[in-house]
């Protein structure tokens, strides 16, 4: 089953998630044509039931697509829309056109308008399904301010956003899932992202050390050099493992604290990824004309996206003291295992 979707979503953003595509959305080109290639494709809806136009696949079943996003540095909110469309059916509201992205965290609601901080692919998102706190909203990025000068990296598709005017959107009622929270679900988005990324910062990584020659050799060649690509190998695997664990569900959410663990490992994985690669390619890996900074930049946004390592590392350390006749071995093995389903 992975290979068949991951052969198929591989094909696809080979020919449309190419490092030049990624440069010019980044600076500002449509997205027209590479959505409308990914709503031909019909991913988009392989979370939501056969019977509503859907595949019905299972979270841990798109794990592949995710991953491959990742992998590819795709700039647009491709896994967000997917799990967005999947929680607008089973709340039983409109699923509207267009890129959704996820926004559990960071968003403000006042009297006459709604903010939010670093919205994750708020730059090429037509609608943000953004959790207030008090409700869940479905807010269209067409009107919205964006102030981007609040992110450092100007290239980034995250933006500080706000809407005016009396209560800029109509909340979305329905009985929802207590596992189907944005924040789970942005979680495992993320930590997928993450892996696929590092995957592909791996891959450069490998490539560079093999071909770069110093002193008459390949880098890789050198001890120092091999130590280091060890740790990035290390951290790039156990971030694939803990994203597809957090992605190990028989439904279409995900269950908490596996997405807490999921998250926390992927995030705390992405810096010292990130941080390798770049010290092992040297200043070339800062230019913009090398591709591998377009990998790097999202390790570390995606990091901080939907919380990042400290956040749900604390929220684990929650759980564990809830669980008071419990020692941490046995709420490991109880509640950490993927095989517990």
């Amino acid at each position: 089953m992975d290979d068949i979707f991951g052969d198929s979503i591989e094909r696809l953003f080979a020919q449309i998630v190419t490092p030049a595509a990624i440069r010019a959305i980044e600076e500002g080109a449509s997205i027209d044509a590479l959505w409308q290639a990914l709503e031909d494709s019909g991913f988009l809806d392989a979370l939501v039931p056969e019977s509503s136009g859907g595949a019905g696949l299972t979270l841990a079943q798109v794990f592949p697509l995710f991953l491959s996003a990742g992998r590819h540095a795709i700039p647009v909110p491709f896994a967000q829309t997917m799990l967005a469309r999947a929680w607008l059916h089973h709340v039983r509201a409109p699923i509207p056109k267009g890129p959704i992205t996820i926004a559990a965290f960071g968003m403000r609601s006042g009297e006459n308008s709604i903010s939010g901080s670093a919205v994750s692919f708020g730059r090429t998102a037509q609608w943000v399904l953004a959790d207030l706190g008090s409700q869940i909203v479905l807010l269209p990025t067409r009107g919205a301010d964006l102030e981007s000068e609040l992110i450092a990296d100007p290239a980034s598709l995250d933006v500080a956003m706000r809407w005016k005017g009396p209560r800029a959107a109509n909340g979305i009622s329905g009985e929802t899932h207590p596992c189907a929270k944005l924040a789970e679900i942005s979680a495992v988005c993320h930590a997928s992202l993450i892996a696929g990324a590092a995957d592909k910062a791996l891959a450069l990584t490998l490539d560079y050390a093999g071909q770069r020659t110093q002193f008459g050799k390949p880098i890789g060649k050198f001890q120092a050099v091999q130590s280091q690509i060890s740790i990035m190998a290390e951290r790039t695997w156990a971030a694939r493992m803990a994203a597809q664990m957090a992605c190990n569900s028989t439904n279409w959410w995900p269950r908490p604290l596996l997405a807490a663990v999921g998250k926390s490992r992927a995030s705390e994985a992405a810096a010292v990824i990130a941080d390798i690669a770049h010290a092992v390619h040297g200043a070339l890996g800062i230019t913009q004309e090398y591709d591998l900074q377009l990998y790097t930049r999202r390790l570390r946004q995606w990091r901080l996206a939907a919380g990042n390592e400290t956040y749900w590392a604390g929220r684990i350390g929650e759980a564990l003291l809830r669980k008071t006749s419990s020692s941490a071995l046995a709420f490991i093995c109880s509640e950490l295992s993927a095989e517990r389903l």
